[in-house]
């Protein structure tokens, strides 16, 4: 029974030790975004639409957006015309071997209201990671891109996210075409 007793005692001790390392670090779990209230019904139109449209989608949804299919009275639009990757060669080995790539994100959007009404003016951001090609593992190249991606896609819906927001907090004027690299 004593044994019981200090392992339940080692276990809450080890969950605290890790709550105030975690807390110390400035670790923070994200809340949802605060938008704007003329945001509470919103039209999404990506160009491309794909895995991109489907984050952006989740992440208003559990901001606490309704995410109508079309347009009409009341609903706001949510147009992101531009979403492309693109690479860059960075560095170059012997023998003209390529060794480093840069896999780059671009995304530009725009907010109205229903009305018609610019919340959030046209906006551009960019984003960029680097990565080492190996040309002997051209599969794992592959799917190291593929990650690349899906990290660039989950951290350019924060930034949308967060610039929606600094427009709700700022009485519904952000900064116009700003642009950022990450």
């Amino acid at each position: 029974m004593s044994f019981m007793k200090a392992g339940r005692l080692f276990q809450a001790s080890l969950l605290l030790a890790t709550a105030l390392a975690l807390s110390a670090c400035g670790f923070h779990l994200r809340a949802n975004a605060a938008l704007p209230p003329q945001m509470q019904r919103v039209h999404l139109t990506v160009n491309g639409g794909g895995d991109f449209q489907r984050r952006l989608t989740r992440a208003l949804e559990t901001s606490g957006v309704t995410v109508e299919d079309d347009s009409g009275a009341g609903i706001a639009e949510l147009r992101v015309p531009v979403a492309a990757f693109g690479t860059d060669t960075l560095s170059a080995g012997g023998y003209v071997r390529i060794t480093e790539y840069a896999v780059r994100y671009q995304v530009q959007f725009d907010v109205t209201d229903a009305a018609g009404n610019t919340l959030v003016p046209h906006q551009r951001i960019d984003m960029s990671r680097e990565y080492s090609y190996d040309a002997s593992n051209t599969v794992g190249n592959a799917s190291q891109v593929q990650e690349i991606q899906r990290s660039l896609n989950d951290d350019m819906v924060q930034a949308i996210l967060f610039r929606l927001q600094a427009a709700s907090k700022h009485g519904l004027v952000a900064p116009a075409a700003a642009s950022s690299t990450h």
